[in-house]
């Protein structure tokens, strides 16, 4: 293992971090817009280049004409207003191949000066591989909008955030690895704080995918109240039995119970992340360490945040889902991931 990692690498690796967390932040742009499914082909090579005419224009706005969106809800959309959507999703295409190129290159510049070692080899593999699955998990999901529903399927969208969210957080790893490579595990923590961090990290992380099937149910357009859910705490749909089967979690847009479901379930884990998490600053301070005092007033700052942005959200959600704040929430998502991430690897990082 390297002693230090070069400069270069870690400025790469930090790179690699703000482009990832940026598209992540462009696709939530590009989903609450209603902007992606306006490309209607996966052209790796040749989709580089946008329309340069009318003509081009007029043959892209032709294809999007003939997909459930645009007959079930934009029928009538002007063609400037297509140029708009159409905008943000190839952005959101252009910001991913850009991405490759960012790291393919300086890759094998490093890897040719024997600058990566195998740890961080290993690691960037893994990096890889969950960038490989995420652009392929994006058009899947583009794909299952393309048919019969006007919108993309949630489920397949909150597979596509979850493994973005795993790419960011995979090489988040690697950059901590490759500016503290011996860090020491310190065994005077105690393992209650150690594994309420752990408890936390896991809740997030369920957290976030079920933000990703509540944001591709646009869930929050059915209950804009807060802390209520009109009226109630609990929406009566989920008590009725007849409610509970195959049919209705399949064809979730025919109804209002799944997505009050998957609404109550987001509210709820919410709630428990809150106060966990306060008991974790709690904890956490107690444990009287310099190295975790800033991390931790970070962390209880984003989560208050995040918490006070997600009500916003809810509450603005009449009609449509407010886009500034929407992606706020997002944004805010990934920066207390990152925090939480980065508290795991002070706690979980081995001796050399």
């Amino acid at each position: 293992m390297l002693e230090r990692y070069d400069k270069w690498v870690r400025a790469w690796l930090i790179l690699g971090c703000v482009l990832v967390f940026f598209q992540v932040i462009i696709g939530g742009i590009t989903r609450i817009s209603g902007s992606g499914l306006s490309i209607t082909k996966w052209e790796i090579v040749t989709g580089t280049l946008p329309p340069t005419n009318e003509t081009d224009w007029n043959v892209e706005f032709d294809l999007y004409k003939e997909t459930p969106q645009y007959k079930k809800i934009n029928d009538g959309m002007s063609l400037s207003d297509f140029k708009f959507i159409y905008f943000w999703e190839y952005f959101h295409r252009l910001w991913a191949r850009f991405m490759g190129f960012a790291f393919l290159f300086p890759f094998i510049f490093f890897l040719f000066k024997k600058r990566i070692d195998k740890r961080l080899m290993r690691l960037l593999g893994l990096v890889i591989v969950a960038a490989i699955l995420a652009a392929s998990m994006g058009w899947i999901m583009v794909a299952s909008g393309l048919v019969d529903r006007p919108w993309v399927n949630a489920y397949k969208l909150a597979l596509h955030l979850s493994v973005a969210f795993l790419t960011y957080g995979l090489l988040l790893w690697t950059t901590f690895v490759s500016f503290w490579p011996k860090l020491v595990k310190d065994r005077s923590l105690g393992n209650g704080f150690k594994k309420s961090i752990t408890v936390f990290f896991s809740l997030l992380l369920i957290q976030l995918f079920f933000g990703g099937v509540m944001s591709g149910m646009k869930a929050g357009l059915v209950f804009p109240t807060w802390p209520d859910m009109l009226g109630s705490y609990v929406p009566a749909e989920i008590f009725n039995s007849t409610n509970w089967n195959t049919e209705s979690f399949n064809n979730y847009d025919q109804g209002s119970f799944v997505p009050a479901l998957m609404h109550f379930i987001h509210r709820g884990l919410a709630y428990l992340l809150f106060f966990y998490g306060i008991i974790i600053f709690i904890k956490g301070k107690k444990e009287n360490q310099d190295r975790f005092r800033v991390p931790l007033n970070c962390f209880l700052l984003l989560l208050c945040t995040q918490v006070v942005l997600g009500i916003l959200t809810v509450i603005n959600c009449i009609g449509t889902i407010p886009l500034f704040l929407g992606v706020m929430h997002q944004a805010f998502a990934l920066l207390l991931l990152s925090i939480v991430l980065y508290l795991v690897y002070l706690i979980s990082a081995k001796s050399n």
